[in-house]
């Protein structure tokens, strides 16, 4: 009898065994990918970050940590002196504070739309759902364009108001932080919505009806029942609002006009007429750190919290 439990453990042990190797075999592919066109890349970048500048783009292959040094300082040309400056710290505030505005004004206007989405009859639905993502049919720079050509001063809006005679002259929307942010939204609202509705599609709402019928307010309602439930769209949602519009590139260029840098064009300028790919380097690592570590303390603590919970 032992032996024959102890042939049925072998048998079984050596089962699981095959089934993790085809496990990773079936891993590989992904794992190549991952490695070549994610780790890859950043290695690279890595790596550029601790060379030294060649002075006419390029690098020389030569450690140095000058990079990461010139992103708070600068030297003096005459005495050759470290000085402190901010100015890549204002860029980096800027960026974050637009990316927070973006995210903000996304979930205000995202949650009521997904909300909506969510208590129509299930027939309707896929509709609405289409028609948030149709702005995706066509390319970022489309789109921006698109925007550029609504609020210029010869634009839609301006000449509309004018034919109302609600203006005397055109209103300057362009080049402005209002246009920014109005980029931003137009491009990172769906980012938004679609995973609101994908949790308040799950809601039951009939603890909705029950919190209504347990004599609660509109407000309590949904500061004490919709929003805990639907959490899980909320922070999926910012995550993916925040990070690619602090990183932004198109919207900031286009509708900013080059005049007001966040960290997308303050990179591309390192790379283009900079000629400074180690400091570019950097300045993309600090910023993938950055966001990394947040993250990071955000998802322990949130682990924390859950397990306590629990």
């Amino acid at each position: 009898m032992q032996k024959s439990l102890s042939q049925a453990e072998e048998t079984e042990r050596i089962a699981a065994a095959l089934a993790a190797k085809r496990h990773r075999l079936l891993a590989l592919p992904s794992l190549f990918t991952i490695t070549l066109f994610g780790i890859g890349p950043l290695f690279v970048i890595l790596i550029y970050s601790f060379l030294k500048a060649a002075p006419y783009g390029g690098v020389e292959w030569k450690f140095s940590t000058t990079a990461y040094l010139n992103f708070l300082f600068q030297r003096d040309i005459f005495d050759d002196t470290l000085q402190f400056s901010p100015d890549y710290l204002y860029i980096y505030l800027r960026s974050i504070l637009f990316a927070a505005a973006t995210t903000l004004a996304c979930l205000l206007i995202g949650f009521p739309t997904a909300y909506f989405m969510a208590t129509r009859p299930p027939q309707e639905r896929n509709w609405w759902v289409l028609l948030i993502t149709i702005p995706f049919w066509s390319n970022l720079l489309v789109r921006t364009l698109a925007i550029m050509f609504l609020i210029r001063d010869q634009g839609l809006i301006n000449n509309m108001l004018s034919w109302a005679h609600i203006i005397d002259k055109p209103i300057t929307m362009l080049y402005t932080n209002f246009a920014i942010m109005l980029g931003l939204l137009y491009s990172y609202l769906p980012f938004m919505v679609l995973p609101l509705y994908s949790s308040l599609e799950k809601l039951d709402f009939r603890l909705v009806e029950a919190g209504h019928d347990l004599y609660a307010t509109k407000a309590q309602v949904l500061r004490r029942v919709i929003i805990p439930l639907s959490k899980p769209g909320i922070i999926a949602g910012c995550l993916l609002v925040f990070i690619p519009s602090l990183g932004a590139y198109v919207t900031p260029l286009i509708l900013g006009g080059g005049t007001h840098l966040m960290i997308g064009d303050l990179i591309a300028q390192q790379f283009g007429s900079g000629r400074n790919w180690p400091l570019g380097s950097a300045q993309a690592l600090i910023l993938m750190a950055a966001v990394l570590l947040a993250l990071y303390f955000y998802v322990r603590n949130t682990s924390g919290k859950i397990g306590t919970h629990g």
